[in-house]
């Protein structure tokens, strides 16, 4: 995969899962967040179990470790994520939950450092990545009554969300498998969505007949399933085996741009100067953390310009 593609893969992942927090406003006003989260996945799991039978010669993992790896995803990143940023959610606000997630790629760094020999931070990368949890902060934009506010059990939920993303990306990763990855995600989205349901089951109002029905919500659900989650995790894990852990989860700092960008076309929100402010820090932190690819790259436009002239 060339440079260009890759950085045109992280950036169209940024804007799919960015725009996803739109569906998802859309969605949760008719159906309850777990529920939502398991028909998110029953639909995505199915339509990618029928792409990868289509595609690949392995639509299934063959081997214990192939089913190994599906399970840990599919607990890790689609059912332990999932329900608990939702049920965090219900005790703090969005602003403060983003605050947490966007430590996704620290605790990436921290879990590659125990886990993988190759994944090392350089200086420039843990400066870049500082200033983009400080760009992430400012784009939330939380108020010291909200700070103050924020209820520890929300914080706590939140913040296993966030590990449970990280280290499910480095567990991957690490015992990566040679099962194609629209087979491996398939699977790992249904193993997900089936207990994503099982917690559904436990929690109050939590139920089919709780569902209010519209168009916009019936739209919104085929968005998150087909685009966000199907096409976006693909990217995803595309990504994760051509740059690593540390790097991919880096999305959690341009995704919330892209978030507040349809925010404004969409929903009529407004991008306050602060806002602008954020975006500009985590611009800046993305330079520094990519100094050396971008150095790399300048040097050799310098020298294709060279001989061509």
């Amino acid at each position: 995969m060339s440079r260009y593609r890759t950085t045109g893969l992280f950036v169209l992942l940024a804007a799919l899962w960015g725009s996803s927090f739109v569906a998802t406003r859309a969605a949760l006003s008719a159906v309850p967040p777990v529920l939502l989260a398991a028909l998110r996945f029953d639909i995505a799991g199915m339509l990618m179990l029928w792409y990868a039978i289509v595609s690949t010669d392995r639509w299934r993992p063959s081997t214990r470790s192939g089913w190994i790896e599906v399970s840990v995803g599919g607990v890790l990143f689609v059912a332990a994520h999932h329900a608990l940023l939702f049920i965090g959610q219900q005790y703090v606000t969005s602003a403060v939950a983003s605050i947490i997630v966007s430590l996704d790629p620290v605790l990436a760094a921290v879990f590659s450092n125990l886990l993988l020999t190759t994944e090392r931070l350089s200086w420039n990368e843990i400066v870049g990545i500082c200033l983009g949890v400080f760009g992430t902060t400012f784009i939330a934009n939380p108020t010291s009554r909200t700070l103050a506010s924020a209820d520890i059990r929300g914080v706590g939920f939140v913040f296993l969300a966030a590990g449970a993303f990280a280290l499910g990306a480095v567990i991957t990763k690490r015992y990566r498998t040679s099962i194609p990855a629209q087979s491996m995600q398939a699977w790992m989205m249904l193993i997900g969505a089936a207990l994503l349901h099982a917690a559904s089951v436990g929690l109050p109002n939590e139920s089919l007949a709780s569902v209010t029905w519209s168009p916009v919500a019936l739209a919104a659900l085929g968005y998150l399933s087909i685009v966000g989650a199907g096409g976006g995790y693909l990217i995803y894990f595309t990504l994760l085996d051509r740059i690593g852990p540390v790097q991919i989860n880096l999305i959690g700092y341009v995704a919330p741009v892209f978030a507040a960008l349809n925010g404004w076309v969409f929903l009529g929100e407004p991008i306050t100067a602060t806002m602008f402010f954020g975006f500009m820090t985590i611009t800046i932190g993305f330079v520094i953390a990519k100094y050396d690819e971008i150095g790399e790259e300048v040097t050799r436009l310098r020298q294709f310009t060279l001989i061509r002239e």
